[in-house]
């Protein structure tokens, strides 16, 4: 068994998957997101979406740096962590624009004082105001903040995001097909609208992330941020504290808790760019997100061969936590996004004008894979070390 089962959690959600299994599947099968009729403003060539995500455990190492170090900053980037989970998913429906945001914050009000809260609130205006600038129009809300001691042991930050969308303009993923390729986008390094050196990480495989990167010391410290339940032989069994130093080429020393804190990536100013110049050139999209670079299986139109073996050499931290775990590359790639979040299936012909814009912004792309025929859905991925690795 996994160190990730191991620890209660699932990068594929089996058990979420098959509780859902008879829900309605909405207009669009193998779109990325959940699509259905205008009931809102009943138009039957516009459609509505929903969408609700978080930041996940990240919010437990943005208390652990919190804590150390009493930089209340870090809690701005796990306000981004739930932004970005819910619209960079809608972003591959095609859904660039005019979205609503509500946030749910439950917090253990003896761990997590009002300061936290007011970080993280205005961390969220901040964001939005930021987006609008590129033309991505969020509309903040408000929502739910509810002391829930009982229920959470230091904070959890989510978040829900709705859009009313007209029909024409979907990527619903059907027109992915033989002959494609895959352009990959890079979730590491300093795109124009970051402050800093992402590290790529984003907002999946924390739990994971946390126990294998950091050192013992934290579960002795801070009892109140883990499953007390878990095996010890589980918890905390990295060679790290969060102010170690790490060297990142070309930008110097980074502490450790900076690269597993990095805010996820957002591609909304590429794609508001790559919806409106290139949407006819667009077969697909995928956001690498739960289940790393094994996500784009669940959302084919039909049974092909995906190959994937010109991906991104993986930034320091994905070393640095297959070093710590001793994880084989199979499962690093099907937990962590490893450096590349964002596909683009689209025509070969139009690969490098999709890769051009990403460069205007800073985002490194390239050609990462094709679609090849296949007998069943199925991934041929090439590792970092060259080892070929199927799914």
């Amino acid at each position: 068994m996994s160190l990730y089962s191991q620890r209660g959690v699932s990068a594929q959600k089996e058990e979420v998957h098959k509780a859902t299994e008879k829900l309605d599947q909405g207009l669009y099968a193998n779109a990325f997101c959940k699509i259905y009729p205008d009931y809102l403003g009943g138009d039957a060539n516009w459609v509505n979406l929903m969408h609700a995500d978080g930041a996940g455990t990240k919010s437990i190492l943005a208390y652990l740096y919190w804590k150390e170090t009493g930089d209340n900053s870090v809690w701005k980037g796990i306000a981004q962590d739930a932004i970005v989970m819910n619209i960079d998913d809608l972003l591959c429906v095609g859904i660039h624009d005019n979205l609503l945001f509500s946030s749910t914050i439950d917090r253990n009000k003896r761990m997590v004082p009002g300061e936290v809260l007011e970080a993280i609130i205005s961390g969220t205006q901040e964001f939005f105001d930021e987006m609008k600038g590129y033309g991505v129009n969020i509309h903040y809300l408000g929502g739910e903040t509810a002391d829930v001691g009982d229920v959470v042991r230091t904070i959890a930050v989510n978040g829900t995001m709705t859009a009313r969308w007209p029909k024409n303009k979907l990527v619903t993923n059907d027109k992915i097909g033989v002959g494609d390729v895959i352009v990959g986008f890079a979730s590491f390094g300093q795109a124009v609208y970051e402050k800093a050196y992402n590290s790529g990480l984003g907002s999946n495989g924390l739990t994971s992330a946390r126990h294998d990167a950091l050192h013992k010391s934290y579960g002795q410290g801070f009892p109140e941020s883990y499953d007390t339940g878990l095996d010890d032989k589980v918890v905390y069994i990295g060679p790290h504290k969060m102010t170690d130093p790490i060297e990142v080429e070309g930008f110097g020393a980074i502490d450790m808790g900076h690269l597993l804190l990095s805010p996820t990536r957002t591609y909304a100013p590429l794609m508001k760019v790559l919806l409106q110049e290139y949407f006819d050139d667009i077969h697909g999209l995928v956001h690498a997100s739960g289940g790393g670079q094994t996500k784009c299986l669940k959302y084919l139109p039909g049974k092909f061969k995906i190959i994937k073996d010109n991906l991104f050499q993986p930034p320091v931290i994905f070393n640095l936590l297959k070093a710590a775990s001793g994880s084989d590359w199979r499962e690093m790639y099907q937990v962590f996004n490893m450096g590349q979040r964002l596909e683009v299936f689209t025509s070969a012909e139009k690969a490098e004008k999709l890769i051009e814009a990403g460069k205007a912004l800073g985002i490194e792309g390239r050609v990462i894979g094709r679609v090849e025929a296949g007998e069943k859905k199925e991934l041929v991925l090439t590792a970092a070390d060259g080892s070929v690795v199927t799914y």
